[in-house]
């Protein structure tokens, strides 16, 4: 979400991943160039090139039988804040307006009878009281905000499911690599606010799949999908997609419970939006462009959606609900030789050494002067 006169909650995650990507990237290039090299090399299939301007900041994404439905991230510009309605060459043929002004728009969902619900749940400070969903029902003019509230605290979060009954399901983004998954406790009704209770914990698999943000861009989910039949979900990285098989239509415990099959999503710009073709056969995504170069225009790309189980560096099982109070949001998973928090320590040590002896060197060269 952009904020005017300073840097965006989105803008300022995106610096420390950055940091992140100097520090374990460049100063300890070994260590990650060693990791990185173990991935296969995957590049997706352009589908097609969205040429709107307005379309710069996309979030989410759904597929149709008529073409894409795609949504901004929060935007200071009004034109950006809509629905948009795609054609199979990516053209914009229609757009819908919200009937108030949403607050963060992250992920798309759409029901099994065309409804398209909007995630308005990104909160990059972790203040909102409330988060909501935008309803749009097939044929409406506008859609219609049902507001929720979180049991414990606010959490920041960038992707959406609906479950087999098409209610639909938060994903938080976590940092570590564990996510939370939130559900309604009622059903949901306008002009009212549900309490959402937590159904379960998840932990994604490590990968080393190359990504903008290194390490961290692996620990966070930033969009979810659910297929045509119901019987799979997809959660993604800014680096890979999951995707879980839901044979029994409880979609927590496919999540909870099952073991996923790993997609790389390498090198995408800045990914925060997957969803299922519509014959299901592949994995749709599409990443945003605003600080791309100028021209960069955002690219719908297709990738095979995985057959068998990919192997994986740690064990995928995830476990079941937890209080997320104990967890930090970008917390590392242990310290030692290969853990997430060894590499940080790693660079931050590395960095600090090669800062000191510049500063020696310096002193040296200055005082023979």
């Amino acid at each position: 979400m952009r904020v005017r006169g300073r840097l965006s909650g989105g803008r300022r995650a995106r610096v420390g991943a950055a940091l992140g990507a100097l520090l374990t990237g460049v100063v300890v290039p070994t260590v990650v160039l060693t990791a990185g090299a173990a991935v296969a090399a995957a590049v997706g299939a352009p589908v097609c090139q969205i040429r709107d301007d307005r379309l710069r900041e996309l979030s989410g994404m759904v597929a149709t039988d008529d073409g894409y439905v795609v949504i901004n991230d929060g935007a200071d510009d009004e034109a950006r804040r809509r629905i948009f309605f795609l054609d199979q060459r990516c053209a914009v043929v229609r757009t819908v307006s919200y009937p108030s002004r949403p607050r963060d728009t992250e992920d798309l969902a759409v029901g099994r009878d065309g409804t398209v619900w909007v995630a308005d749940i990104g909160d990059n400070d972790r203040s909102r009281t409330t988060v909501g969903v935008w309803r749009l029902a097939p044929g409406a003019e506008q859609p219609v905000l049902h507001r929720m509230t979180y049991p414990d605290r606010p959490h920041d979060a960038e992707a959406l499911l609906l479950d087999a009954d098409g209610q639909p399901m938060i994903i938080t983004k976590g940092g570590s690599g564990t996510v939370f998954l939130y559900r309604p406790t009622t059903a949901l009704r306008p002009g009212a606010t549900t309490t959402l209770t937590l159904a379960g914990q998840v932990t994604l698999p490590t990968t080393t799949t190359s990504n903008p943000f290194s390490f961290l861009g692996r620990g966070v989910v930033t969009g979810a999908a659910t297929a045509p039949d119901g019987r799979r979900v997809v959660l993604r990285s800014y680096a890979d997609a999951f995707e879980y098989d839901v044979p029994d239509g409880d979609v927590v415990k496919a999540l909870t419970s099952g073991t996923p099959r790993t997609t790389p999503l390498p090198d995408e710009p800045q990914g925060e939006s997957i969803t299922y073709s519509r014959d299901g056969e592949s994995l749709l995504t599409v990443s945003e462009s605003a600080d791309q170069p100028p021209g960069t225009r955002p690219t719908i790309l297709r990738y095979p959606a995985t057959a068998e189980t990919a192997p994986t560096t740690a064990p995928t099982g995830s476990t079941g609900p937890v209080s997320p109070t104990s967890v930090r949001p970008i917390a590392a998973d242990t310290i030692g030789p290969g853990s997430r928090t060894w590499l940080l320590v790693a660079g931050v040590g590395t960095l600090l050494a090669l800062l000191g002896l510049a500063g020696v060197l310096r002193w040296r060269h200055t005082g023979r002067r």
